[in-house]
């Protein structure tokens, strides 16, 4: 029964209502007493002529009472606001189509999103895009998540990259939310001022003004970082930027003009103590930096003192002392910073690798007779003197002559002794190889030449005198450095290449008859490359094979067919040659890169002499082979590990006298 006359009341609502706007068009009736909300949606919607989905999940009854009529917008903002209240709101589609949904899924539905150009500002569910200039979006999003619904489907978003926020909820919440934005926003829109001083340092005040407005040690200041002024000096032009609020400004600007004045002196003296660069050839460069700002100065008519400029270097403390007016202080002093910076290094790795090999046959017949003489005289010991040899044995049993000349014929020898003649066969077959691997390293500054050389120095005859009488005779020598050499100049280009003119060379001695009569064997390269840091390259290379053949044959016997053999001797010799230069350069910008190059060559070294300690010292088992200490500890022992060693020492030296 209670049910039939509820039913009744909507449709009597309903009733009305269509009769008041039958009778005026566009008016409304807003009135609705324990109605159920589909019931009212309903209606709405036929009055609006809009098709309305519903959420499953919309239950309820409403009570709402209007005694005016509205017209058909504020009839539709009354629709929003009664779903408002009972946490319902709607999403807007084509051709008249309206969802009803629950508040909180509405931020995830296809609510419209606006901008600044199109307002809303009703019940209506929307997303905002609001681009912020001047304040951090990351800091103010919290604090407007404090003010939006939340529960009810708010929702405040950020994209740190672009500055942007995003607000979704209701249109009316979200006008209110964009306002606050607007207004915070521009009270981070600082205007700047540009003070330019005419004596100060423009950097040494903004130190001054910086540490005024510091707080104090072990307190924390008050004020907003917003609300904080910003100087920046432009060492250029000797000026202040100044940013901040107005009056901090005004305030700023006041105090630097009170403390821009002319010094009593005509100069003041600063003293630079330099952390990389040398004190003597920074003077040298100010010295002329100096003399063209003043030459600068003069023509454009700014006032500038030369004689009160004065620039002079303390090598013991590798320090600058600059006396300068203010203004060509500030200049000079930035000069300094930007010279006085740490240079990279560079590490030049030179990889020396010759690999050779020869082979070499002789074959020779040589006759003598007792008398002496013999063929091919230079092709092996004289036989001549090797069957006299032979002769003497016959007679008296002597074997010195003989033995000294057979010690001087190589290879296999056979011959047969007549009673005045005599011939012998020699035969020879000889090979050589060589494999030489040399490093060379060497560590330089940038733009800094370096060298390194591991060798001898040979004395070389470069002259002699002597007189008629030869009473004052005397020679002149010149000693020749020989071994490995290896000269370079680094230059770090832009990025990580690098410019390096090299000088490489490794000599030795050939053949040498006494100490000022050398021939010596050189392999030198001198070129310009351009390499990447780290990078191995090959920087020159000899790739070569030698063939020679003679043959020593006397003169018509040695052309006879198979008997001329006989009275030839033939000797055949090859070679070959690889020889390669390789070079790796690498960068070192750092202590850290510096540390680990080191630590791991000294690792390197270390590890050799452990293994050489292990096999230990021939005849000297107590005694133990030098070895460095661990990478950051010194060498230095204690007394009792001192007596012991020594101690170990003297019982090898008697084991080896016994």
């Amino acid at each position: 029964m209670k049910s039939l006359i509820s039913k009744f009341k909507v449709l009597s609502v309903a009733l009305s209502c269509l009769i008041a706007s039958s009778a005026l068009a566009t008016e409304y009736s807003a009135s609705f007493k324990n109605a159920d909300i589909n019931e009212f949606i309903n209606i709405v919607g036929k009055n609006l002529h809009k098709t309305i989905i519903l959420d499953p999940a919309i239950r309820g009854k409403i009570n709402v009472r209007s005694y005016d009529l509205l017209n058909e917008k504020q009839y539709y903002q009354f629709f929003l606001n009664v779903l408002e209240v009972y946490g319902f709101a709607i999403v807007e589609m084509d051709d008249h189509i309206i969802k009803v949904i629950r508040a909180k899924d509405a931020k995830v539905s296809a609510i419209p999103v606006v901008d600044d150009g199109k307002f809303y500002h009703g019940d209506e569910m929307v997303t905002r895009v609001v681009p912020v200039m001047n304040v951090s979006v990351r800091e103010l999003a919290p604090l407007l998540r404090q003010l939006n619904d939340n529960a009810g489907g708010g929702n405040v978003v950020h994209y740190g990259p672009s500055n942007v926020l995003m607000i979704t909820g209701r249109a009316a919440v979200v006008n209110r939310l964009v306002k606050i934005v607007h207004r915070v926003d521009k009270a981070g829109d600082h205007e700047v001022d540009i003070l330019k001083l005419e004596y100060a340092s423009a950097l040494e005040m903004v130190k001054i003004i910086t540490a005024i407005q510091a707080p104090s040690k072990g307190s924390q200041s008050s004020v907003p970082s917003i609300l904080r002024p910003r100087l920046v000096a432009d060492e250029r032009t000797n000026s202040i930027i100044i940013s901040g609020e107005p009056k901090t400004r005004a305030r700023i600007i006041k105090l630097v003009k009170s403390l821009d004045n002319e010094l009593q002196s005509n100069g003041n003296t600063r003293v630079f103590y330099l952390k990389y660069a040398n004190a003597k050839e920074v003077a040298d460069v100010l010295k002329g930096v100096s003399e063209g700002i003043s030459n600068i100065a003069s023509k454009t008519g700014t006032k500038s003192n030369s004689k009160s400029l004065s620039i002079e270097s303390h090598e013991g403390t590798n320090a600058l002392i600059v006396s300068a007016q203010p203004a060509l202080m500030a200049s000079l002093s930035s000069v300094i910073r930007k010279l006085d910076i740490r240079r990279a290094q560079v590490l030049v790795e030179a990889i020396i690798v010759e690999i050779s090999e020869g082979n070499g046959i002789n074959l020779s017949v040589q006759f003598a007779t007792s008398a002496g003489g013999s063929q091919f005289h230079g092709n092996g010991a004289t036989t001549g003197d090797a069957i006299n040899g032979a002769y003497q044995i016959r007679h008296d049993g002597d074997l010195s002559d003989v033995s000294s000349a057979i010690s001087k014929i190589a290879g296999g020898v056979v011959g047969y002794l007549g009673s005045n003649w005599g011939v012998m066969l020699q035969a020879l077959s000889s090979s050589t190889g060589s494999n030489i691997l040399a490093t060379p390293s060497i560590m330089t500054l940038d733009n800094q030449e370096a060298s390194f050389l591991v060798g001898d120095e040979v004395p070389v005859l470069t002259g002699s005198t002597s007189s008629d009488d030869n009473d004052n005779p005397f020679q002149t020598i010149e000693r020749k450095e020989i071994g490995v050499k290896l000269n370079v100049t680094p230059q770090i280009n832009e990025g990580d290449s690098v410019q390096l003119v090299i000088e490489q060379e490794v000599s030795s001695i050939k053949d040498s008859t006494n100490t000022v009569d050398v021939v010596f064997s050189t392999r030198s390269v001198k070129t310009t490359v351009l390499v990447k840091s780290g990078q191995t390259i090959v920087i020159g290379g000899l790739i070569d094979e030698k063939v020679i053949e003679s043959v020593d044959k006397i003169p018509l016997l040695g052309d006879i067919p198979w008997l001329g053999n006989l009275f030839k001797s033939t000797r055949n010799t090859t070679e070959k040659r690889n020889l390669m230069i390789f070079l790796r350069a690498t960068i070192i910008r750092d202590d850290v890169t510096m540390n680990e190059l080191s630590m791991r060559k000294y690792s390197m070294i270390r590890d050799m002499q452990k293994k050489q300690r292990e096999i230990g010292i021939n005849l000297m088992p107590n005694s133990e082979s030098p070895l460095l200490p661990e990478w950051g500890k010194t060498q230095e022992i204690d007394a009792d590990t001192f007596l012991k060693q020594r101690a170990l020492l003297k019982q090898d030296l008697n084991n080896a006298k016994h």
